[in-house]
């Protein structure tokens, strides 16, 4: 069967058709978007006259006025006029015997504490958690030492070091600072009088021993043992001291007894810094 095809003038008929059909709905589109946009911008200019209209009715802000010189002048002479407290000196000093005495309490209890969890005696604990009564000179002997050298080279340094009211520095714990067992009995070791005493009754040296990593970066100490003559108290704890505290001018290594070190420190110019140092060394 043939297939029929359209005349010319059938298929201009449709395109005209199509053609029409496409421009009016290019009319309704232009219309809805001119009916939108004429009602979008009277809504912006009502807004704005209600803007406007608020500004003009909203009143100036009144900043306050400063008061007059004669109220000033007289404030101010009062301040200065005020007298402190009569008894504020004594109140201070109460205030710092109180907290002083809560102190040693708290430090009392606590060493009770660790006594017990570790299971050490009186004395094993004393040279770790109550420290040595201390009376700092102008420069203070500080012998750097490490737990990994022999316990008989450290009692001899400590008998030195108790002559000349000197000080043990060890950069750390062993075993870790969450462990006090091991430095505990390694300052109990040090500082008995008796090697083989062991008990709390066992007698222990007058010296300190602080664990103080601060003071071994200051002073750069990259071997041990090592002398340095500390003015001011280093048995501060050094979390509560600063990167510019005071430090040693010199600092001398060796493995010599302590009267050697002392010597060398004296021959780089540390003379005024040793003087008493040298002194209890030569008491006899």
């Amino acid at each position: 069967m043939p297939i029929s095809r359209p005349s010319a003038s059938s298929a201009l008929a449709i395109a005209m058709a199509v053609s029409a059909g496409a421009g009016l709905a290019q009319d309704s589109a232009r219309q809805k978007v001119e009916v939108e946009g004429d009602a979008a911008m009277q809504r912006v200019e009502d807004a704005v006259t209600r803007m406007r209209q608020r500004g003009a009715d909203a009143k100036s802000p009144i900043l306050p006025q400063p008061p007059p010189e004669t109220l000033r002048r007289r404030a101010f002479k009062d301040l200065r006029d005020r007298a402190a407290p009569q008894n504020i000196d004594a109140r201070a000093r109460a205030a710092l015997a109180a907290g002083e005495a809560r102190m040693a309490a708290q430090r009392e209890a606590m060493a009770k504490r660790l006594r017990q969890s570790l299971g050490l005696g009186q004395a094993d604990i004393e040279g770790v958690a109550k420290p040595v009564p201390y009376a700092p000179t102008n420069w203070v002997p500080v012998l750097f030492v490490s737990s990994s050298m022999p316990v008989p080279v450290l009692r001899a340094y400590a008998q030195q070091l108790e002559r000349v009211r000197g000080v043990l520095a060890f950069r750390g714990m062993p075993g870790g600072m969450r462990k006090a067992g091991p430095m505990a009995r390694l300052t109990s070791e040090i500082l008995r009088l008796d090697p083989g005493c062991n008990g709390p009754a066992c007698a222990m040296r007058d010296v300190q021993v602080i664990i103080d990593p601060l003071v071994f970066r200051q002073h750069g100490v990259a071997r041990v043992p090592a002398l340095a003559m500390i003015p001011g108290d280093p048995t501060e704890p050094y979390c509560e001291r600063e990167e510019s505290s005071p430090r040693a001018r010199f600092l001398v290594y060796g493995d010599s007894a302590l009267p050697g070190l002392v010597d060398a420190y004296r021959r780089l110019g540390g003379t005024a810094e040793v003087r008493d140092v040298q002194a209890r060394l030569g008491a006899r």
